[in-house]
Protein backbone atom coordinates (compact mmCIF):
# COMPACT_ATOMS: atom_id res chain seq x y z
CA UNK A 1 0.00 0.00 0.00
CA UNK A 2 1.51 3.50 -0.86
CA UNK A 3 0.02 5.78 1.60
CA UNK A 4 3.56 8.23 2.09
CA UNK A 5 6.09 9.66 0.85
CA UNK A 6 8.45 7.40 2.20
CA UNK A 7 6.21 4.86 0.60
CA UNK A 8 6.64 6.06 -2.52
CA UNK A 9 10.41 6.70 -2.34
CA UNK A 10 10.90 2.89 -1.19
CA UNK A 11 8.74 1.95 -4.11
CA UNK A 12 10.31 3.75 -6.93
CA UNK A 13 14.09 2.97 -5.32
CA UNK A 14 13.08 -0.65 -5.85
CA UNK A 15 12.03 -0.27 -9.66
CA UNK A 16 8.66 1.50 -9.47
CA UNK A 17 8.02 3.98 -12.24
CA UNK A 18 4.49 4.35 -11.66
CA UNK A 19 2.60 4.77 -8.10
CA UNK A 20 -1.31 4.15 -7.60
CA UNK A 21 -3.86 5.83 -4.73
CA UNK A 22 -6.44 4.06 -2.95
CA UNK A 23 -6.65 4.76 0.56
CA UNK A 24 -5.09 7.71 0.78
CA UNK A 25 -7.30 10.03 -1.52
CA UNK A 26 -10.31 8.00 -0.30
CA UNK A 27 -9.37 9.78 3.53
CA UNK A 28 -8.95 12.55 2.15
CA UNK A 29 -12.44 12.70 0.99
CA UNK A 30 -13.71 12.02 4.14
CA UNK A 31 -13.68 8.40 3.93
CA UNK A 32 -13.84 7.15 7.68
CA UNK A 33 -12.75 3.38 7.15
CA UNK A 34 -15.85 1.82 8.44
CA UNK A 35 -15.24 -1.16 6.26
CA UNK A 36 -18.73 -1.28 4.93
CA UNK A 37 -18.48 -0.17 0.83
CA UNK A 38 -20.54 -3.12 -0.12
CA UNK A 39 -23.94 -2.46 1.97
CA UNK A 40 -24.39 0.82 0.86
CA UNK A 41 -24.71 2.20 4.19
CA UNK A 42 -21.33 4.30 4.06
CA UNK A 43 -22.55 6.92 6.96
CA UNK A 44 -19.97 9.43 5.17
CA UNK A 45 -21.82 9.02 2.03
CA UNK A 46 -18.24 8.12 -0.31
CA UNK A 47 -19.48 4.37 -0.95
CA UNK A 48 -23.53 4.27 -1.09
CA UNK A 49 -26.27 5.34 -3.79
CA UNK A 50 -28.06 6.48 -0.71
CA UNK A 51 -29.46 9.86 -1.69
CA UNK A 52 -29.87 10.77 2.40
CA UNK A 53 -26.36 9.25 2.56
CA UNK A 54 -25.00 10.84 -0.18
CA UNK A 55 -26.13 14.44 1.04
CA UNK A 56 -23.61 13.93 3.96
CA UNK A 57 -20.50 13.58 1.37
CA UNK A 58 -19.01 16.53 1.99
CA UNK A 59 -15.18 16.03 -0.23
CA UNK A 60 -14.03 18.49 -2.91
CA UNK A 61 -11.68 17.47 -5.77
CA UNK A 62 -9.07 20.43 -4.11
CA UNK A 63 -8.81 18.01 -1.08
CA UNK A 64 -7.43 15.13 -3.19
CA UNK A 65 -5.26 18.04 -4.89
CA UNK A 66 -3.98 19.00 -1.78
CA UNK A 67 -3.01 15.03 -0.61
CA UNK A 68 -1.52 15.24 -3.91
CA UNK A 69 0.77 17.68 -3.31
CA UNK A 70 1.66 17.23 0.26
CA UNK A 71 2.56 13.92 -0.80
CA UNK A 72 5.08 15.63 -3.67
CA UNK A 73 6.65 17.41 -1.54
CA UNK A 74 7.36 14.78 0.86
CA UNK A 75 9.20 13.06 -1.65
CA UNK A 76 10.60 16.61 -3.33
CA UNK A 77 12.52 16.57 1.05
CA UNK A 78 13.52 13.28 -0.01
CA UNK A 79 15.19 13.42 -2.53
CA UNK A 80 16.78 16.33 -1.70
CA UNK A 81 17.93 14.92 1.42
CA UNK A 82 19.64 11.80 -1.06
CA UNK A 83 21.12 14.50 -3.26
CA UNK A 84 18.57 13.52 -6.12
CA UNK A 85 17.63 15.91 -8.82
CA UNK A 86 14.12 14.04 -10.31
CA UNK A 87 13.00 10.62 -10.27
CA UNK A 88 14.51 9.07 -13.18
CA UNK A 89 17.94 9.09 -11.35
CA UNK A 90 16.38 7.51 -7.90
CA UNK A 91 14.71 4.74 -10.37
CA UNK A 92 15.75 1.04 -9.39
CA UNK A 93 18.34 2.24 -7.09
CA UNK A 94 18.12 -0.68 -4.58
CA UNK A 95 21.42 -0.95 -3.30
CA UNK A 96 20.44 2.68 -0.61
CA UNK A 97 17.70 0.54 0.68
CA UNK A 98 18.42 -1.97 3.60
CA UNK A 99 16.99 -4.13 5.60
CA UNK A 100 15.35 -3.08 9.23
CA UNK A 101 16.36 -6.11 11.16
CA UNK A 102 15.01 -4.90 14.25
CA UNK A 103 11.32 -4.59 12.61
CA UNK A 104 11.39 -8.46 11.29
CA UNK A 105 9.68 -11.18 13.20
CA UNK A 106 11.98 -13.48 14.66
CA UNK A 107 11.26 -16.34 11.53
CA UNK A 108 11.87 -13.64 8.75
CA UNK A 109 15.26 -12.69 10.26
CA UNK A 110 16.79 -15.89 8.96
CA UNK A 111 15.67 -14.73 5.27
CA UNK A 112 18.39 -13.22 3.26
CA UNK A 113 16.99 -10.52 1.46
CA UNK A 114 20.52 -8.85 -0.30
CA UNK A 115 19.58 -9.87 -3.33
CA UNK A 116 16.27 -7.62 -3.59
CA UNK A 117 18.56 -4.53 -2.40
CA UNK A 118 21.18 -4.64 -5.47
CA UNK A 119 21.16 -2.62 -8.41
CA UNK A 120 19.80 -4.35 -11.67
CA UNK A 121 22.60 -3.30 -13.75
CA UNK A 122 24.63 -4.96 -10.72
CA UNK A 123 22.72 -8.28 -11.04
CA UNK A 124 22.37 -9.03 -14.82
CA UNK A 125 25.08 -6.33 -16.71
CA UNK A 126 23.30 -4.19 -19.48
CA UNK A 127 19.90 -4.59 -17.53
CA UNK A 128 17.51 -2.41 -18.59
CA UNK A 129 16.31 -0.37 -15.06
CA UNK A 130 13.77 2.18 -16.77
CA UNK A 131 10.76 1.11 -18.76
CA UNK A 132 12.33 -2.26 -20.25
CA UNK A 133 8.59 -2.78 -22.09
CA UNK A 134 5.81 -1.01 -23.47
CA UNK A 135 2.67 -1.47 -21.44
CA UNK A 136 -0.46 -3.18 -22.96
CA UNK A 137 -3.61 -3.92 -20.89
CA UNK A 138 -5.27 -5.54 -24.17
CA UNK A 139 -8.19 -2.82 -23.17
CA UNK A 140 -9.67 -2.35 -26.56
CA UNK A 141 -10.57 -6.76 -26.15
CA UNK A 142 -12.09 -6.09 -22.48
CA UNK A 143 -15.92 -7.33 -22.10
CA UNK A 144 -16.90 -3.41 -21.50
CA UNK A 145 -16.10 -3.02 -25.08
CA UNK A 146 -18.20 -5.86 -26.11
CA UNK A 147 -20.91 -4.70 -23.77
CA UNK A 148 -20.73 -0.81 -25.16
CA UNK A 149 -21.28 -1.86 -28.89
CA UNK A 150 -23.99 -3.51 -27.67
CA UNK A 151 -25.46 -1.46 -25.99
CA UNK A 152 -25.62 1.47 -28.56
CA UNK A 153 -29.13 1.62 -29.06
CA UNK A 154 -29.30 2.10 -25.13
CA UNK A 155 -26.90 4.54 -25.13
CA UNK A 156 -28.28 7.03 -28.30
CA UNK A 157 -31.89 6.33 -27.80
CA UNK A 158 -32.48 5.24 -24.37
CA UNK A 159 -33.88 1.89 -25.84
CA UNK A 160 -34.00 -0.88 -23.57
CA UNK A 161 -31.70 -3.79 -24.40
CA UNK A 162 -31.05 -6.93 -22.98
CA UNK A 163 -27.14 -8.35 -23.37
CA UNK A 164 -25.78 -12.01 -22.89
CA UNK A 165 -22.48 -12.41 -22.65
CA UNK A 166 -19.82 -14.89 -20.82
CA UNK A 167 -17.61 -12.87 -17.83
CA UNK A 168 -14.44 -14.34 -16.82
CA UNK A 169 -12.25 -13.70 -13.38
CA UNK A 170 -9.76 -11.80 -15.68
CA UNK A 171 -12.64 -9.03 -15.82
CA UNK A 172 -12.11 -7.44 -12.74
CA UNK A 173 -13.87 -4.01 -13.57
CA UNK A 174 -16.78 -5.45 -15.05
CA UNK A 175 -19.26 -2.99 -16.42
CA UNK A 176 -16.94 0.37 -15.00
CA UNK A 177 -15.87 1.45 -18.75
CA UNK A 178 -19.82 0.91 -19.37
CA UNK A 179 -20.88 2.60 -16.76
CA UNK A 180 -18.61 5.77 -17.46
CA UNK A 181 -20.28 5.78 -21.17
CA UNK A 182 -23.50 6.10 -19.67
CA UNK A 183 -21.77 9.27 -17.16
CA UNK A 184 -20.23 10.74 -19.92
CA UNK A 185 -23.01 10.97 -22.22
CA UNK A 186 -26.33 11.70 -19.67
CA UNK A 187 -24.24 13.49 -16.10
CA UNK A 188 -25.23 12.21 -13.06
CA UNK A 189 -29.25 11.44 -14.12
CA UNK A 190 -27.97 8.58 -15.79
CA UNK A 191 -30.34 6.07 -18.07
CA UNK A 192 -33.79 4.79 -16.74
CA UNK A 193 -33.73 1.56 -14.47
CA UNK A 194 -33.43 -1.63 -16.33
CA UNK A 195 -32.34 -0.02 -19.88
CA UNK A 196 -29.52 -2.17 -20.43
CA UNK A 197 -29.93 -5.36 -18.73
CA UNK A 198 -27.09 -7.94 -18.76
CA UNK A 199 -27.26 -11.38 -18.25
CA UNK A 200 -23.85 -12.88 -18.04
CA UNK A 201 -22.45 -16.31 -17.54
CA UNK A 202 -19.14 -17.91 -15.95
CA UNK A 203 -17.10 -15.65 -13.59
CA UNK A 204 -16.30 -11.71 -12.79
CA UNK A 205 -13.83 -10.43 -10.34
CA UNK A 206 -13.08 -7.45 -8.57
Amino acid sequence: QLKTGRDVMVAALLGAEEFGFATGPLIALGCIMMRKCHLNTCPVGVATQDPELRKKFQGQPEHVVNFMFMLAEEVQDYMRRLGFRNMDELIGRADLLKVNQDALHYKSRKLDLSPLLINASTLNEGAGVKKGMEQDHGVEKCIDMRLIAKAKDALENKTPVVIEDVATNLDRTLGATLSHEICKRYGEEGLPNGTIHLKLKGHGGQ
